[in-house]
Protein backbone atom coordinates (compact mmCIF):
# COMPACT_ATOMS: atom_id res chain seq x y z
CA UNK A 1 0.00 0.00 0.00
CA UNK A 2 1.13 3.56 -0.60
CA UNK A 3 2.58 5.29 2.42
CA UNK A 4 -0.45 6.66 4.29
CA UNK A 5 1.19 10.10 4.38
CA UNK A 6 0.76 10.32 0.60
CA UNK A 7 -2.91 9.22 0.72
CA UNK A 8 -5.10 12.30 0.78
CA UNK A 9 -8.24 12.26 2.90
CA UNK A 10 -11.14 14.50 3.86
CA UNK A 11 -13.58 14.46 6.72
CA UNK A 12 -16.93 15.91 5.66
CA UNK A 13 -19.37 17.02 8.38
CA UNK A 14 -21.75 19.82 9.32
CA UNK A 15 -19.46 20.63 12.25
CA UNK A 16 -21.23 18.74 15.03
CA UNK A 17 -18.52 17.83 17.50
CA UNK A 18 -19.77 14.35 18.30
CA UNK A 19 -20.00 13.36 14.65
CA UNK A 20 -16.65 14.88 13.76
CA UNK A 21 -15.05 13.00 16.63
CA UNK A 22 -16.28 9.69 15.18
CA UNK A 23 -14.72 10.52 11.82
CA UNK A 24 -11.44 11.44 13.50
CA UNK A 25 -11.50 8.16 15.40
CA UNK A 26 -11.67 6.30 12.11
CA UNK A 27 -8.98 8.29 10.30
CA UNK A 28 -6.66 8.01 13.30
CA UNK A 29 -7.15 4.24 13.32
CA UNK A 30 -6.01 4.00 9.69
CA UNK A 31 -3.24 6.55 10.31
CA UNK A 32 -4.46 9.28 8.01
CA UNK A 33 -4.12 13.03 8.44
CA UNK A 34 -7.41 14.33 7.06
CA UNK A 35 -8.42 17.75 5.87
CA UNK A 36 -11.59 18.57 7.80
CA UNK A 37 -14.35 20.10 5.68
CA UNK A 38 -17.19 21.68 7.69
CA UNK A 39 -20.05 22.54 5.38
CA UNK A 40 -23.05 24.85 5.79
CA UNK A 41 -25.76 24.29 3.14
CA UNK A 42 -28.07 27.09 2.05
CA UNK A 43 -31.84 27.09 2.21
CA UNK A 44 -33.84 25.28 0.96
CA UNK A 45 -31.26 22.50 0.57
CA UNK A 46 -30.46 22.34 4.27
CA UNK A 47 -34.07 21.34 4.91
CA UNK A 48 -34.41 18.88 2.02
CA UNK A 49 -33.53 15.17 1.97
CA UNK A 50 -30.31 14.25 0.10
CA UNK A 51 -32.10 12.83 -2.95
CA UNK A 52 -33.60 16.28 -3.62
CA UNK A 53 -30.26 18.09 -3.91
CA UNK A 54 -30.13 18.83 -7.66
CA UNK A 55 -26.65 20.36 -7.74
CA UNK A 56 -25.03 19.61 -4.37
CA UNK A 57 -21.92 21.77 -4.76
CA UNK A 58 -24.01 24.88 -5.47
CA UNK A 59 -26.02 24.23 -2.29
CA UNK A 60 -23.13 25.32 -0.09
CA UNK A 61 -23.13 28.74 1.54
CA UNK A 62 -20.05 30.85 2.12
CA UNK A 63 -20.36 30.28 5.87
CA UNK A 64 -18.66 26.91 5.56
CA UNK A 65 -15.97 25.23 3.51
CA UNK A 66 -16.29 24.88 -0.27
CA UNK A 67 -15.59 21.58 -2.00
CA UNK A 68 -13.38 21.70 -5.07
CA UNK A 69 -10.74 19.65 -6.84
CA UNK A 70 -8.38 17.97 -6.25
CA UNK A 71 -10.66 15.32 -4.78
CA UNK A 72 -9.33 13.18 -1.93
CA UNK A 73 -8.29 9.55 -2.15
CA UNK A 74 -10.49 8.77 0.85
CA UNK A 75 -13.61 10.63 1.98
CA UNK A 76 -15.07 9.97 5.44
CA UNK A 77 -18.43 11.66 5.85
CA UNK A 78 -21.28 11.68 8.32
CA UNK A 79 -24.62 13.35 8.89
CA UNK A 80 -27.61 14.03 6.65
CA UNK A 81 -26.10 17.22 5.22
CA UNK A 82 -23.04 15.35 3.91
CA UNK A 83 -24.78 12.60 1.93
CA UNK A 84 -25.54 14.36 -1.36
CA UNK A 85 -22.11 16.01 -1.35
CA UNK A 86 -20.26 12.74 -0.72
CA UNK A 87 -22.11 11.13 -3.61
CA UNK A 88 -21.36 14.15 -5.84
CA UNK A 89 -17.64 13.80 -5.07
CA UNK A 90 -17.85 10.10 -5.94
CA UNK A 91 -19.45 10.97 -9.28
CA UNK A 92 -16.79 13.60 -9.96
CA UNK A 93 -14.00 11.17 -9.11
CA UNK A 94 -15.03 7.48 -9.04
CA UNK A 95 -11.58 6.61 -7.63
CA UNK A 96 -12.35 8.34 -4.33
CA UNK A 97 -13.12 5.81 -1.59
CA UNK A 98 -16.29 6.93 0.15
CA UNK A 99 -16.88 5.86 3.75
CA UNK A 100 -20.14 7.03 5.35
CA UNK A 101 -20.68 6.89 9.10
CA UNK A 102 -24.28 6.25 10.19
CA UNK A 103 -27.25 5.60 7.95
CA UNK A 104 -27.20 7.88 4.88
CA UNK A 105 -30.90 6.97 4.27
CA UNK A 106 -30.26 7.15 0.52
CA UNK A 107 -28.23 5.39 -2.19
CA UNK A 108 -26.61 2.90 0.15
CA UNK A 109 -25.00 0.95 -2.71
CA UNK A 110 -23.21 4.03 -4.02
CA UNK A 111 -20.87 4.21 -1.03
CA UNK A 112 -17.81 1.99 -0.82
CA UNK A 113 -18.48 1.38 2.86
CA UNK A 114 -21.14 2.37 5.37
CA UNK A 115 -20.44 2.02 9.08
CA UNK A 116 -23.65 2.26 11.08
CA UNK A 117 -24.72 1.24 14.59
CA UNK A 118 -26.91 -1.82 15.04
CA UNK A 119 -29.85 0.32 16.11
CA UNK A 120 -29.95 1.93 12.64
CA UNK A 121 -31.08 -1.46 11.30
CA UNK A 122 -29.52 -1.27 7.85
CA UNK A 123 -27.88 -4.24 6.14
CA UNK A 124 -25.90 -4.92 2.97
CA UNK A 125 -22.61 -6.19 1.58
CA UNK A 126 -20.99 -2.77 2.02
CA UNK A 127 -22.44 -2.14 5.50
CA UNK A 128 -20.74 -2.87 8.83
CA UNK A 129 -22.90 -2.76 11.95
CA UNK A 130 -21.31 -1.53 15.19
CA UNK A 131 -22.49 -1.83 18.78
CA UNK A 132 -22.49 1.94 19.26
CA UNK A 133 -20.68 5.02 18.02
CA UNK A 134 -17.08 5.02 16.82
CA UNK A 135 -14.75 6.62 19.36
CA UNK A 136 -11.15 7.52 20.11
CA UNK A 137 -10.81 5.45 23.27
CA UNK A 138 -7.86 3.05 23.10
CA UNK A 139 -5.75 1.38 25.78
CA UNK A 140 -2.80 3.57 24.74
CA UNK A 141 -4.82 6.77 24.99
CA UNK A 142 -6.19 5.84 28.42
CA UNK A 143 -2.69 5.09 29.68
CA UNK A 144 -1.44 8.49 28.53
CA UNK A 145 -4.43 10.32 30.01
CA UNK A 146 -4.14 8.46 33.32
CA UNK A 147 -0.58 9.73 33.73
CA UNK A 148 -1.62 13.24 32.72
CA UNK A 149 -4.41 13.59 35.30
CA UNK A 150 -3.38 11.24 38.13
CA UNK A 151 -2.05 14.08 40.30
CA UNK A 152 -5.29 16.06 39.93
CA UNK A 153 -7.38 13.30 41.46
CA UNK A 154 -4.86 11.53 43.73
CA UNK A 155 -6.18 13.05 46.98
CA UNK A 156 -9.82 12.19 46.35
CA UNK A 157 -11.15 9.18 48.29
CA UNK A 158 -11.69 5.93 46.37
CA UNK A 159 -13.62 4.63 44.66
CA UNK A 160 -13.53 7.33 42.01
CA UNK A 161 -16.92 7.56 40.33
CA UNK A 162 -16.59 9.20 36.92
CA UNK A 163 -19.66 11.09 35.72
CA UNK A 164 -20.17 11.99 32.04
CA UNK A 165 -22.93 14.56 31.95
CA UNK A 166 -24.78 15.26 28.71
CA UNK A 167 -27.71 17.61 28.27
CA UNK A 168 -30.66 18.65 26.18
CA UNK A 169 -30.98 17.69 22.52
CA UNK A 170 -33.81 16.97 20.09
CA UNK A 171 -34.67 13.77 21.98
CA UNK A 172 -34.13 14.76 25.62
CA UNK A 173 -34.71 17.75 27.87
CA UNK A 174 -32.34 18.16 30.79
CA UNK A 175 -34.30 20.34 33.20
CA UNK A 176 -33.59 21.55 36.72
CA UNK A 177 -35.73 18.74 38.12
CA UNK A 178 -33.67 16.19 36.17
CA UNK A 179 -30.46 17.62 37.65
CA UNK A 180 -31.90 17.69 41.16
CA UNK A 181 -32.93 14.03 40.97
CA UNK A 182 -29.54 13.11 39.50
CA UNK A 183 -27.75 15.02 42.28
CA UNK A 184 -29.73 13.14 44.94
CA UNK A 185 -28.82 9.79 43.40
CA UNK A 186 -25.15 10.78 43.28
CA UNK A 187 -25.29 11.74 46.96
CA UNK A 188 -26.76 8.34 47.80
CA UNK A 189 -23.98 6.64 45.83
CA UNK A 190 -21.33 8.54 47.78
CA UNK A 191 -22.96 7.69 51.10
CA UNK A 192 -22.81 4.00 50.19
CA UNK A 193 -19.31 3.92 48.70
CA UNK A 194 -17.53 6.61 50.75
CA UNK A 195 -15.84 7.54 47.48
CA UNK A 196 -15.78 10.71 45.37
CA UNK A 197 -17.13 12.10 42.11
CA UNK A 198 -15.16 13.38 39.13
CA UNK A 199 -17.59 15.04 36.73
CA UNK A 200 -17.27 16.48 33.25
CA UNK A 201 -20.28 18.35 31.82
CA UNK A 202 -20.80 18.79 28.07
CA UNK A 203 -21.68 21.81 25.98
CA UNK A 204 -25.31 20.72 26.07
CA UNK A 205 -25.55 20.61 29.86
CA UNK A 206 -26.17 24.35 30.15
CA UNK A 207 -24.82 26.89 32.66
CA UNK A 208 -27.89 26.78 34.90
CA UNK A 209 -27.80 23.01 35.16
CA UNK A 210 -24.08 23.05 35.96
CA UNK A 211 -24.64 25.72 38.61
CA UNK A 212 -27.44 23.66 40.17
CA UNK A 213 -25.26 20.55 40.21
CA UNK A 214 -22.39 22.43 41.87
CA UNK A 215 -24.72 23.81 44.54
CA UNK A 216 -26.28 20.44 45.24
CA UNK A 217 -22.92 18.69 45.62
CA UNK A 218 -20.93 21.51 47.22
CA UNK A 219 -20.37 19.75 50.57
CA UNK A 220 -19.14 16.46 49.07
CA UNK A 221 -15.79 15.17 47.76
CA UNK A 222 -16.32 16.11 44.13
CA UNK A 223 -14.43 17.58 41.18
CA UNK A 224 -16.50 19.27 38.46
CA UNK A 225 -14.73 20.49 35.34
CA UNK A 226 -15.08 24.27 35.12
CA UNK A 227 -15.00 24.52 31.32
CA UNK A 228 -11.78 26.57 31.44
CA UNK A 229 -9.01 24.14 32.31
CA UNK A 230 -8.11 21.27 30.01
CA UNK A 231 -11.06 18.91 29.96
CA UNK A 232 -10.07 15.73 31.84
CA UNK A 233 -12.66 13.70 29.92
CA UNK A 234 -10.33 10.90 28.89
CA UNK A 235 -8.55 11.11 32.23
CA UNK A 236 -11.87 10.45 33.94
CA UNK A 237 -12.44 7.43 31.71
CA UNK A 238 -8.95 6.19 32.54
CA UNK A 239 -8.87 6.76 36.30
CA UNK A 240 -12.43 6.06 37.43
CA UNK A 241 -13.32 2.83 39.18
CA UNK A 242 -16.87 3.03 37.81
CA UNK A 243 -18.76 5.34 35.47
CA UNK A 244 -22.14 7.04 35.47
CA UNK A 245 -23.36 8.42 32.14
CA UNK A 246 -26.57 10.26 31.27
CA UNK A 247 -28.79 8.45 28.78
CA UNK A 248 -28.89 11.18 26.12
CA UNK A 249 -25.53 10.56 24.44
CA UNK A 250 -24.74 7.41 22.45
CA UNK A 251 -21.22 8.76 21.91
CA UNK A 252 -20.42 9.13 25.62
CA UNK A 253 -21.95 5.77 26.49
CA UNK A 254 -19.98 4.06 23.71
CA UNK A 255 -16.76 5.65 24.98
CA UNK A 256 -17.52 4.62 28.55
CA UNK A 257 -18.23 1.02 27.52
CA UNK A 258 -14.91 0.88 25.65
CA UNK A 259 -13.10 1.04 29.01
CA UNK A 260 -14.57 -2.25 30.23
CA UNK A 261 -15.50 -0.60 33.53
CA UNK A 262 -18.99 -0.79 35.09
CA UNK A 263 -21.17 1.76 33.27
CA UNK A 264 -24.32 3.00 34.99
CA UNK A 265 -26.89 4.89 32.92
CA UNK A 266 -28.97 7.68 34.42
CA UNK A 267 -32.25 7.60 32.53
CA UNK A 268 -34.57 10.58 32.31
CA UNK A 269 -37.61 11.39 30.23
CA UNK A 270 -37.25 11.51 26.46
CA UNK A 271 -35.64 9.43 23.76
CA UNK A 272 -36.61 7.76 20.51
CA UNK A 273 -37.00 4.27 19.10
CA UNK A 274 -33.33 4.29 18.09
CA UNK A 275 -32.25 5.26 21.60
CA UNK A 276 -34.47 2.53 23.04
CA UNK A 277 -32.93 -0.07 20.71
CA UNK A 278 -29.42 1.10 21.60
CA UNK A 279 -30.01 1.00 25.35
CA UNK A 280 -31.71 -2.36 25.07
CA UNK A 281 -28.82 -3.86 23.11
CA UNK A 282 -26.00 -2.70 25.42
CA UNK A 283 -28.01 -3.75 28.45
CA UNK A 284 -28.52 -7.22 26.95
CA UNK A 285 -24.76 -7.44 26.45
CA UNK A 286 -24.29 -6.63 30.17
CA UNK A 287 -22.27 -3.50 29.42
CA UNK A 288 -24.60 -1.12 31.28
CA UNK A 289 -27.04 -1.06 34.16
CA UNK A 290 -29.51 1.58 35.31
CA UNK A 291 -28.21 4.10 37.83
CA UNK A 292 -30.52 4.32 40.83
CA UNK A 293 -28.01 5.49 43.44
CA UNK A 294 -26.01 2.27 43.71
CA UNK A 295 -22.57 1.63 42.23
CA UNK A 296 -22.24 -1.98 41.19
CA UNK A 297 -19.24 -4.00 40.11
CA UNK A 298 -19.37 -6.43 37.19
CA UNK A 299 -17.32 -7.50 34.19
CA UNK A 300 -18.01 -7.63 30.46
CA UNK A 301 -16.08 -7.72 27.22
CA UNK A 302 -15.90 -4.26 25.60
CA UNK A 303 -17.03 -4.19 21.95
CA UNK A 304 -14.24 -4.57 19.41
CA UNK A 305 -15.84 -3.09 16.32
CA UNK A 306 -12.63 -1.56 15.02
CA UNK A 307 -10.97 -4.84 14.02
CA UNK A 308 -13.81 -5.68 11.64
CA UNK A 309 -13.91 -2.12 10.30
CA UNK A 310 -10.16 -1.87 9.73
CA UNK A 311 -10.03 -5.20 7.91
CA UNK A 312 -12.79 -4.03 5.55
CA UNK A 313 -11.05 -0.70 4.92
CA UNK A 314 -7.67 -2.35 4.28
CA UNK A 315 -9.28 -4.49 1.57
CA UNK A 316 -10.70 -1.40 -0.14
CA UNK A 317 -7.40 0.47 0.19
CA UNK A 318 -5.51 -2.24 -1.69
CA UNK A 319 -6.12 -0.10 -4.77
CA UNK A 320 -3.32 2.14 -3.44
CA UNK A 321 -0.78 -0.70 -3.56
CA UNK A 322 2.28 0.19 -5.55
Amino acid sequence: MRNNISITSWILTDGKQGMESQCLALTEAIQLKPNIKRIVPKLPWSKLPPWAWINPFSALSGKGDQLTEPWPDILVSTGRQSVALALAIKRANPETITIQLQNPTFAHRNFDLIIAPEHDRIFGKNIISTTGALHRVTAEKLEIEAKKFSDKFKNLPRPLIGVLLGGSNKNFKMSRSVINRFSNLLKIALEKTKGSLIITPSRRTGKENIRTLCENLSDLPVYIWNGIETNPYYGILALSDALVVTCDSINMISEACATGKPVHIYHFKGGSEKFMRFHGKISEKNMTRCFVGTIENWQYTPPDDFNIILNAIRKIMKKFDN
